[in-house]
């Protein structure tokens, strides 16, 4: 089963050698030029989209608005997407050991941002790449974590997990 990554991943390309992608620095932040008028009431955050090269070839790289989907909270809605503000890569040449950014700035409801999915469909060397997905959220706080696994029992998988992961990082493990 495909899970997704988590934001702050990198995610390898096999179809191109050494290219690698990741979706990072989810944080809330005032667009740079100013709000739209359509995203009034709405909480606005940015995050960054990097694509890295560690193969021996530049690759061109397309990274455009509608290659970029955004979606909040629990029901997965979409977030409005202001592409006046956001920067995108088009068609420009990575090379070896180089890396270029994508920024998209966003809006949705702030309650919504505890959950944020964001797709990428990359475009390299005039070919299309399968679709990956970075899972993450804004506003998340260590007690929200452990009371959410705490209530999903002792037989669950979250609580197995949370109790390998706690013996793993104790001293002498």
């Amino acid at each position: 089963m495909y899970e997704p990554n988590v934001v702050g991943d990198w995610q390898e390309y096999g179809e191109h050698a050494g290219l690698r992608v990741r979706v990072h620095r989810l944080e809330t932040a005032e667009p740079p030029r100013g709000r739209d008028d359509a995203a009034a009431g709405l909480t606005y955050f940015s995050v960054r989209v990097t694509i890295e090269n560690r193969g021996t070839r530049p690759c061109s790289v397309q990274l455009e608005d509608g290659q970029i989907d955004v979606r909040v909270g629990a029901d997965g809605e979409g977030a409005f997407i202001d592409w006046r503000n956001s920067q995108f890569i088009e068609g420009f040449d990575v090379y070896p050991l180089r890396r270029a950014t994508a920024v998209v700035h966003a809006a949705a409801a702030e309650d919504a941002l505890t959950h944020v999915d964001v797709q990428v469909h990359l475009r390299v060397d005039d070919e299309w790449t399968d679709r990956r997905l970075w899972a993450g959220g804004i506003g998340l706080t260590e007690t929200a974590q452990v009371a959410t696994a705490a209530a999903c029992g002792p037989d669950s998988l979250a609580h197995q997990l949370t109790a390998y992961l706690e013996e793993r990082t104790e001293p002498g493990a």
